[in-house]
């Protein structure tokens, strides 16, 4: 599994095939996918962490079964940019999963994106605190995965 920065990403992905955002939390995955033109992330399901083998069977089954070509994995960095616990975490994940299937991914930095899913959920949608936590985590995947779709669609049209 070769982790690439996006644009050689968008460069190494056959054209028409969709991608996948992750948020991995402590307790559950978040899951998001892109539609065919990777133009638009959508919230898909939320995966309950367990043994990692039984994760990466689930990932690896929507990834089949939606013919994705690449993983966006949202990394958890400190507000002063540096690279704490819980992004160490998400790269040993990746490195994880490669073991069992060579997967091209990039990573995404999800700085405060629950907070803002969250605040999102609240004053827009004004969901409940139960109801929040069934769509939060999968939320968040979908704005990790939006932010780095729209960063190579950015970096296409300046080039």
């Amino acid at each position: 599994m070769p982790i690439l920065n996006l644009t050689d990403l968008a460069a190494a992905c056959p054209p028409g095939t969709p991608w996948m955002g992750l948020d991995l939390g402590e307790k559950t995955i978040g899951v998001a996918v892109s539609d065919t033109s990777r133009m638009i992330a959508s919230p898909l399901e939320l995966v309950r962490k367990s043994k990692f083998t039984a994760e990466a069977e689930t990932l690896f089954r929507l990834m089949d079964g939606r013919k994705i070509s690449a993983l966006i994995i949202g990394l958890p960095m400190n507000m002063d940019g540096t690279e704490g616990p819980r992004a160490q975490s998400c790269r040993a994940f990746a490195r994880n999963l490669d073991r069992l299937r060579p997967t091209s991914v990039a990573f995404w930095d999800e700085r405060l994106s629950t907070s803002a899913v969250e605040r999102f959920l609240i004053d827009e949608l004004d969901l409940s605190r139960k109801r929040r936590a069934g769509v939060v985590d999968r939320t968040a995947a979908a704005w990790i995965l939006q932010g780095a779709l729209d960063r190579v669609r950015d970096q296409e049209t300046w080039v």
